[in-house]
């Protein structure tokens, strides 16, 4: 099943966007907002965690704290409170940094690189999905992990809408965990999509996920389908014979709609209900690596940096790493009717 076809025949728009001074200098891994206030976190290749105070109407935004990995910085995710930011790297290392006292301390650990960090605020443990093929659970204030779960494969892309978490790994797995019972598995399946995972976000519902991968590809998927809740796959970030990775998919809070944005430098905005596009944004020059709503979904913020899709050989040090904040418009998010075929 496709989207109509809208995403090839709807005129999109420029972006006309406030970029957030004093980016990261390399590419960037990882967005995420507070969820108390508008603090944006964000991860680096530079190695770097930085945290910015962005205004709610995008008229501007600072540099509030940064703390350091001892390799590149691959995700970050908030604390329920908002007092604390967690990241995993590549020097296989869990950070925490407090915001209050501006002190960071190290509370994880894997035998490789931790590729997707989570919190998991109903029971206070921080989650990290690993190259090791492990997803280890941590309480913050001990030094061995609370729980550790093998997967079949190295972690790619891990998202957490409790009691829903799910994990896409190398080979096409996509492993489904129901957090009552986060020991064991409980689906395990391959990705509906033909080529590798790159993303994968829970629906707000938590009744389902989106999975993105390297061709162009979105697949939505639901834990238990019904008749009014199929899966369904669609094709996008595709412009004639070029097909583009999808990189990222982030869901808005209060609609539950979606967005998706790839290495062909454009964003989207979905409804997976009536299966179309709501919003199409033209190409801000650069791959978009890593996107997130803040809490209200008044806020959209995107990363534009090498994304590594072709390779360390492709990388220029010229390349830009900017990160952008887009004024949300609710007509733009919104669910919208099925369109009559």
């Amino acid at each position: 099943m496709t989207y109509n076809r809208n995403q090839q025949g709807m005129l999109s728009e420029n972006p006309k966007d406030y970029e957030v001074p004093q980016p990261p200098t390399d590419g960037i891994s990882g967005l995420s907002f507070c969820p108390t206030n508008d603090y944006l976190a964000v991860s680096s290749w530079d190695n770097n965690v930085r945290i910015y105070e962005t205004n709610q109407q995008v008229g501007s935004a600072v540099g509030k704290s940064i703390y350091a990995h001892e390799k590149p910085a691959l995700c970050v995710t908030w604390s329920k409170d908002g007092l604390k930011v967690f990241s995993g790297g590549a020097d296989n290392a869990g950070r925490c940094f407090d915001i209050t006292t501006s002190q960071t301390i190290q509370i994880a650990a894997h035998d490789q690189p931790i590729k997707c960090i989570k919190y998991v605020d109903q029971v206070n443990l921080v989650a990290t999905g690993s190259w090791d093929k492990t997803i280890k659970y941590w309480d913050t204030r001990s030094q061995t992990p609370a729980l550790t779960v093998n997967l079949p494969e190295r972690c790619y892309a891990m998202d957490v809408n409790y009691p829903l978490l799910v994990v896409g790994t190398a080979e096409r797995q996509v492993q489904i965990y129901n957090l009552n019972n986060p020991s064991t598995s409980y689906k395990t399946t391959q990705s509906p999509l033909k080529w590798q995972t790159r993303c994968i976000a829970c629906f707000t519902s938590g009744n389902g996920y989106a999975i993105g991968s390297i061709e162009g590809r979105v697949g939505i998927q639901y834990i238990e389908e019904k008749e009014n809740q199929t899966s369904f796959s669609f094709k996008c970030h595709r412009e004639g014979n070029n097909v583009f990775s999808v990189n990222t998919i982030s869901f808005h809070p209060i609609y539950g709609t979606f967005s998706t944005a790839g290495s062909d430098g454009t964003f989207n905005f979905w409804d997976k209900d009536s299966k179309q596009r709501l919003k199409g944004f033209n190409s801000v020059g650069a791959p978009i690596s890593a996107t997130a709503f803040n809490r209200n979904g008044t806020i959209f913020a995107y990363a534009a940096s090498y994304d590594w899709s072709k390779g360390y050989l492709q990388y220029a040090t010229s390349t830009k790493n900017a990160i952008y904040l887009h004024s949300v418009k609710e007509d733009d998010v919104k669910p919208k009717p099925a369109k009559k075929r």
